[in-house]
């Protein structure tokens, strides 16, 4: 049986998803954030080394990353199914943004949610100044216009075709879930009319709601 390593509100819910519009049998093994360091808990270091979730194992195997798990999941399991025929035009878009979600997108999303922790943590009275003007001018300067440029890119992007990869709902378009709904809650991205449109599609869709019921709490 294929199992989900999942940890509450983390990447590890669009595995689920996933799953679910594959309507591939699974189960859960479930772990909970610490409540203070918001971190993983130690035992996810008996999967995998890094002790970070989403992870999954099927038999033997051992597959963690988001992008290698959505890969491993329809080459295994998809029969064909979201993920557009290889080489074409459709494809290798879908393969841009499987890539792109994690590697440019997510980045100033996290330092974004980083600085804006430095500002509100318990720290000396003497040092709260200090610590918010460099954390202002950090997003200033490098973190918000970076989330603008990326939102802005993918607002136009969504503007071309209904979905990332073209015409047709995709796995592409489950990895892109993560960095959007957090930056819809991060850095009001559903004020971008096409970005709003797309987070109302996945959402409205059986198998995402599936695996929200399935997975549980999920906030960003």
């Amino acid at each position: 049986m294929l199992t989900v390593h999942h940890l509450n509100n983390s990447r590890s819910q669009r595995v689920l998803w996933l799953l679910e519009e594959l309507a591939i049998p699974y189960e859960i093994k479930r772990y909970e954030r610490d409540k203070k360091t918001m971190l993983a808990p130690a035992s996810l270091k008996k999967v995998h080394p890094l002790g970070k979730s989403p992870v999954i194992t099927d038999g033997d195997i051992t597959v963690a990353e988001s992008g290698a798990i959505i890969e491993y999941l329809v080459d295994h399991y998809g029969s064909g199914r979201l993920a557009p025929k290889a080489g074409s035009a459709e494809g290798l878009r879908y393969r841009y943004w499987l890539h792109y979600a994690e590697g440019s997108a997510m980045p100033p999303l996290l330092l974004k949610l980083i600085f804006d922790k430095i500002e509100t943590s318990p720290m000396p009275f003497f040092a709260k100044p200090i610590a918010r003007a460099i954390s202002g001018k950090v997003k200033e300067q490098f973190i918000t216009p970076q989330i603008k440029l990326h939102l802005d890119f993918i607002e136009k992007e969504l503007g071309k075709h209904p979905w990332f990869a073209g015409d047709e709902f995709t796995a592409a378009d489950i990895q892109m879930s993560f960095p959007l709904e957090a930056a819809a809650s991060r850095a009001a991205a559903t004020k971008r009319p096409n970005i709003a449109r797309f987070l109302e599609k996945i959402h409205a869709r059986p198998a995402y709601q599936k695996a929200l019921a399935e997975g549980g709490e999920y906030s960003l």
